[in-house]
């Protein structure tokens, strides 16, 4: 059963996101704006001078990105668009399935709250089968260890302008009344909780995690590179590096995400042009 949805919609407020702390995201320090290009450009461009994890939330982004390049549609009180900058002590061979684990992190705080949320490799928060959220890591070196920056879009309630936008089916939490507040505050526990087991151990404690959560367990799949069919199979979860393992006419493959989109076997002649 879902939660009861509350007939608060308020801004998004850092006072109150440090309220709703808990101890492990108690050295984060909360910003919140209005409206700007992309929270994930924003923090990047301050990374040199961070001194502590740093979350950044915007109401609205003008720039915001998908994985690829590819352009990430919010809008005001119906989107949570955040970005979480996090020092982690490996290199940044180390922190790769990073974007696997915050999946894994986000989709069982949500869970908790009794939305069924479940992921689609690489990056895809899905409900329903319809797409939540997606997930933009980008890493750069700190000598010593990485920083990351942890880029975050989630459809909190439907938006017929931003749902159009997105050119694909779009799942929302609730139709509305979702307290946005409580809602980042555990979204940002669930991270500072995970992300040290994640620093400490990598990706392996997180697989059989990822796999309890994996929307197309079992399923006929196609592969998709730019709008071609390059694989078909069954998808099979993934591997200790975070490789999807796909079961085809030649026997199981392991496939590195790059730019490959994954998507459910079609029938022959239907086109995979639509967006992620």
């Amino acid at each position: 059963m879902r939660p009861m949805s509350t007939p608060v919609n308020a801004p998004l407020n850092a006072d109150q996101l440090v309220g709703l702390c808990r101890a492990a995201a108690q050295s984060i320090q909360f910003e919140v704006v209005g409206s700007t290009g992309s929270t994930n450009a924003d923090l990047r461009e301050r990374l040199p001078g961070l001194a502590q994890p740093v979350l950044r939330a915007a109401e609205f982004q003008t720039a915001g990105r998908g994985r690829a390049g590819r352009s990430w549609v919010d809008a005001h009180g119906d989107s949570l668009s955040f970005s979480l900058a996090w020092h982690l002590a490996g290199d940044m061979r180390q922190v790769s399935g990073l974007s696997l684990v915050t999946g894994v992190l986000i989709a069982e705080t949500l869970r908790a709250q009794g939305w069924e949320a479940g992921l689609k490799w690489p990056n895809d928060l899905l409900l329903d089968g319809r797409k939540l959220g997606g997930i933009l890591i980008e890493t750069v070196s700190a000598r010593p260890g990485t920083w990351a920056i942890i880029g975050i879009g989630l459809n909190v309630h439907p938006n017929p302008e931003r749902d159009a936008a997105a050119g694909s089916e779009i799942a929302s939490l609730a139709l509305s009344g979702v307290d946005r507040n409580v809602l980042l505050a555990s979204l940002v526990n669930g991270l500072a909780e995970g992300l040290p087991l994640f620093d400490a151990q990598g990706l392996t404690p997180f697989v059989p995690r990822w796999q309890a959560l994996h929307a197309y367990a079992g399923e006929a799949v196609d592969l998709i590179d730019r709008g071609r069919l390059m694989q078909q199979g069954i998808a099979r979860g993934i591997d200790e590096m975070g490789c999807l393992l796909l079961d085809t006419r030649v026997g199981r493959i392991a496939v590195l995400a790059g730019d490959i989109s994954l998507r459910k076997q079609t029938p022959p002649g239907t086109s995979h042009a639509l967006a992620d």
